[in-house]
């Protein structure tokens, strides 16, 4: 298939574009490089530098690579922390960037759309693991800024019949040995715990030490980035006979914050120094994906579920990339 992807540039995005190319997939990739890097795009992809705020800009793209087969859409402002600082950031500019998208999609004839959607949907769910019949109460403007356009993808299949398939990360990491986590600012942990080990901070702050868990940190689900990229790849396949659906996307198993921190020391060989610091505010405790549903409807199984494997990864591309795609 002819496939666009549009944030293809950033850290799930080049992912799964390689993955996308490595499958036989003729690939597009859209990116204004705010948050991507240019230099993580597959060669075989083909790069065009564009936002989607531009309406141009998408007439341009469509103009001159017709005939797009599919859309996976990773474009987005993505910093849960900068939502709540400044939201309108996030509740227009994510909704209209992706109507802007959705208009030149529909108006082209294109029938697949494939989401990069929110387990920040869940604020405080009310069973562990999380279902897709939980109810959905986002934790900030970036979380309901995903939930509009969950709203947006309905009505775009009742109106103009283009199927949706939204999925919902949970922690994506790990890396391949040329693609990585290259973000600034950097706000997730285990690249954070992997700056100590390579001499770039003096240490980690741990947030919270007294929650209802086995050691006292907060548990989440991390997914294996190439895990993460073939759910999209297995969605866009399956979406002609599936209809529109949405998934909750995670490992299934949940990791402490000092389990990691445990992990990087024995791959790293490094001390790894922690502070304690207080609870966030707005942290749970646990959040964990159910992934039954993935599972059972496209054959989805995480290929690297062990942290070793999630956390080694990280470390042998963060080895060869100290600087990220500054290099």
């Amino acid at each position: 298939m002819k496939i666009l992807v549009t944030g293809g540039a950033g850290y799930i995005g080049s992912v799964t574009t390689a993955e996308l190319v490595q499958a036989g997939h003729e690939v597009v990739v859209f990116d204004n490089l705010y948050q991507g890097h240019r230099q993580a795009v597959h060669p075989d992809a083909t790069f065009v530098l564009g936002d989607l705020a531009d309406k141009a800009a998408l007439a341009q793209l469509f103009t001159n690579h017709r005939e797009f087969e599919g859309i996976i859409n990773f474009a987005s402002y993505t910093l849960v922390g900068e939502s709540i600082q400044n939201p309108l950031k996030y509740l227009c500019g994510n909704l209209v960037n992706t109507a802007n998208l959705l208009e030149a999609a529909v108006s082209h004839g294109v029938k697949r759309f494939i989401f990069s959607s929110t387990a920040n949907l869940f604020d405080a769910p009310a069973r562990i693991p999380i279902d897709e019949q939980e109810l959905i109460k986002p934790g900030s403007p970036y979380g309901e800024s995903k939930f509009f356009i969950e709203r947006l993808l309905h009505w775009f299949e009742k109106l103009y019949g283009l199927r949706s398939i939204c999925l919902r990360y949970f922690n994506a990491a790990g890396a391949t040995p040329t693609l990585g986590e290259d973000h600034s600012p950097e706000t997730h942990l285990i690249p954070l715990v992997l700056q100590v080990a390579l001499g770039q901070r003096d240490q980690i702050t741990v947030f919270g030490h007294d929650y209802p868990t086995h050691d006292g940190t907060c548990i989440r689900d991390y997914i294996h980035i190439v895990d993460l990229a073939q759910a999209h790849i297995l969605a866009l396949q399956a979406v002609d006979e599936l209809g529109s659906q949405k998934y909750n996307l995670g490992n299934g198993l949940g990791f402490t914050v000092l389990e990691v921190l445990e992990m990087a020391r024995q791959i790293t060989k490094h001390p790894i120094p922690a502070v304690a610091g207080p609870r966030r505010p707005g942290d749970p405790a646990v959040l964990l994906a159910s992934t039954e549903a993935i599972r059972r409807d496209l054959g989805w199984q995480p290929r690297s579920p062990d942290l070793a494997t999630i956390v080694g990864t990280a470390w042998a591309w963060h080895k060869t990339h100290p600087h990220g795609y500054a290099e």
